[in-house]
């Protein structure tokens, strides 16, 4: 699957310290090869293809999946990245 970032998620991503982007690299090549794999504990969210994955203790991140490809919508601290607060 092919991975593409909003232009919220981007933002975001570059403004994250670089070892914490270092994290999300890697949790992307799993996603791109299995977005149900263990290390991502993917959650289902609101919506059909609505999911949320981790990135580690603090870090989590939003996607969807259509059309064979995957849309990372934000990616932020647990609550504060996905809006919960």
């Amino acid at each position: 699957m092919k991975i593409h970032f909003t232009k919220r998620a981007e933002s975001t991503y570059r403004r994250l310290p670089p070892q914490i982007q270092k994290k999300v690299d890697k949790q992307l090549l799993l996603l791109a090869s299995n977005y149900r794999h263990p290390s991502l504990r993917t959650r289902k969210m609101g919506g059909e293809d609505h999911f949320e994955g981790r990135i580690d203790k603090k870090h989590r991140f939003t996607f969807v999946v259509e059309s064979g490809d995957i849309y990372i919508l934000t990616i932020g601290l647990h609550d504060e990245g996905l809006g919960k607060n």
